[in-house]
């Protein structure tokens, strides 16, 4: 790594690349910059998929889609926090940043058939808004294949990848009812097999794992060095300005200089004890709080630039993208945390709290649902919730990390993820659950399962509900009767994706402070600056959408001072 660089990238996950590869296409000299071994970053282990409303795969899928449809479904769901500068530039550079990703580097996206989470809502639609990361054989990263960061390894079976958006999933659920998917499950391991004995891991990569393996790839093809294993100490600053960063190898401190700007990738304070401490509700409270985020995202980038003069607040009534989680036991002490993305939406389970009672919408989305159990259980114990499904629905659908049928469940009943009974009473009485209340629950619940409905929350009520529910199950993809026993549950904890809080900038990511003066030459993109979204998750990929856009915008700026506000509204092409 040289010494001094137009542009320094403190982050390797989707946004600090983005911002990477645009200001390379610019004409600046650029480094990215990451204290772990490996690359990728919170993206290596999302779904990769990227909430960009009016790209030309959405307007393929829903021509009827506009631009006063977006700012309408965006105001409703932001509420008092929102950005109307914010809002007309993500709608105007979002497609463009699309389109340029796609035109100039190895970048490829597919459309998917994601809802918006409340499609309802004013400005809601029910397709065309989510795009996906196509997947990708890592091994055209050649020497750089093992610096990308593996998925998360609870989400993935031998290894194998899975997205809820993936046509595998539906083929792996019928496997034991239907010779084609018999038969394309046989083709996807035996493959995924061979993979594993001459790589030691998956190749054909999808979701998170591709978006950043493309990214990468096109950053690595434009000779933009991704230095790993390499901490950032501090932002060097002279005066007022930012002119580089302190990196520390061995112990060593260097000062690697950027003369135009240093940009702040870090991937939020997920794992920043002191500041979810105090933003996290259930967290004040003394309830515990688990993360599948990588545990390297500590808040570095907001604490830098706290040094440097910008400033955090803790604004947003949800301060983090919520997700349901179970911990998992992988043996030889080695432990995961599971995010529950599919399991909640199928017909026969149902999410009840320490008493018995259903509190919400088990198939809305993960965020609604997290946030849902962090105000049920305000005056519980814990905050936390158990999904309680029968015999019936275990063997078709599995329970978090347990497999359908005919994977075994022995290992899990023997390490105490999942708890049985030949009972409703003797399940809840394992589990700590009034066994009084889930009886009752039940009971109540079946009444009208029987006949597909739910009138105490609407379960598959709109189109998001529906779509990872089971279109095999009529009348209601989402709801099914619980039948006899014996009966399971898990425990489930609340987790987060990411944090929505973060540092103050402008639209054009500099980093501001307290009184809304510039810091000089510092930026942040991606987690590490607060969320345009207002601390609400109203469609699949919110955080990759917004975040890559900006980092396209901030990149833009940064090369050539071509992105104002002004030109941002101008750019902006009705409908």
């Amino acid at each position: 790594m040289k010494t001094q660089y137009d542009l320094v990238v403190v982050g390797s996950g989707a946004a600090g690349l983005t911002c990477a590869i645009t200001a390379r296409k610019l004409g600046l000299d650029v480094v990215v910059i990451e204290k772990e071994p490996v690359f990728g970053g919170t993206t290596a282990l999302s779904g990769g998929v990227l909430w960009v409303p009016l790209t030309h795969h959405g307007r393929a899928q829903n021509p009827g889609d506009s631009v006063q449809s977006v700012r309408e479904f965006l105001q409703s769901e932001t509420g008092r926090f929102y950005d109307s500068e914010s809002v007309e530039a993500f709608i105007a550079h979002g497609p463009q940043m699309v389109d340029f990703l796609e035109r100039e580097t190895s970048m490829k996206f597919v459309p998917t058939l994601y809802p918006d989470y409340h499609p309802t809502a004013p400005g809601g639609a029910d397709v065309g808004r989510s795009i996906l990361a196509q997947a990708y054989d890592i091994r055209g990263l050649g020497k750089d294949m093992d610096r990308l960061k593996p998925p998360l390894k609870s989400i993935t079976f031998i290894g194998m990848m899975f997205n809820s958006s993936n046509a595998d999933l539906k083929h792996f659920f019928r496997a034991t009812k239907s010779l084609r998917s018999a038969l394309y499950v046989a083709r996807r391991l035996l493959n995924h097999v061979k993979e594993l004995v001459l790589y030691r891991r998956a190749v054909q990569v999808t979701s998170g794992n591709a978006l950043a393996a493309r990214l990468a790839k096109s950053a690595l093809d434009l000779g933009i060095p991704i230095v790993t294993s390499t901490p950032v100490a501090r932002i060097a600053m002279v005066g007022d300005r930012a002119n580089g960063v302190v990196i520390e190898t061995d112990g060593v401190e260097r000062h690697i200089g950027a003369s135009k700007g240093v940009v702040l990738a870090c991937g939020g304070f997920p794992h920043d004890k002191k500041r979810i401490g105090e933003a996290y509700p259930h967290l004040q409270r003394g309830h515990q709080h688990l993360s599948p985020t990588p545990v390297s995202n500590t808040g570095d980038g907001c604490r830098m630039a706290e040094s440097a003069g910008g400033h955090v607040d803790i604004r947003f009534p949800q301060p983090a993208a919520w997700m349901p989680v179970t911990r998992v036991d992988f043996g030889k002490g080695e432990t995961g945390v599971f995010p529950h993305l599919l399991d909640r939406y199928k017909p026969g389970v149902i999410g009840v709290l320490s008493t018995g009672k259903r509190f919400t919408n088990e198939s809305n989305s993960y965020h609604d649902v997290g946030a849902a159990m962090i105000e049920a259980c305000e005056t519980l114990p814990e905050t936390a919730m158990w999904l309680v499904c029968d015999k019936r629905a275990l063997a078709s659908y599995g329970l978090g990390y347990v497999k359908p049928a005919p994977m075994p469940i022995t290992p899990f009943l023997r390490n105490g993820y999942l708890l049985e009974g030949k009972t409703l009473w003797e399940l809840a009485s394992k589990a700590g659950i009034d066994p009084q209340g889930l009886e009752d629950t039940v009971r109540a619940y079946n009444q009208h399962a029987v006949k597909g409905e739910d009138p105490a929350f609407d379960r598959g009520g709109n189109s998001f509900n529906r779509y990872l529910a089971d279109p095999d199950n009529k009348p209601n993809p989402c709801v099914a009767p619980m039948g006899s026993g014996p009966f399971y549950a898990i425990k489930l904890l609340v987790g987060d994706l990411g944090t929505f809080d973060g540092l103050q900038t402008s639209v054009e990511g500099a980093v501001l402070r307290r009184d809304g003066t510039v810091v000089e030459g510092l930026y942040a993109v991606g987690n590490d600056r607060a969320s345009m979204m207002g601390g609400n998750y109203p469609g699949a990929g919110i955080t990759h959408g917004p975040n890559m856009t900006f980092a396209y915008i901030t990149a833009r700026h940064i090369a050539s001072g071509e992105t104002s506000l002004q030109s941002v509204v101008d750019q902006v092409v009705e409908a």
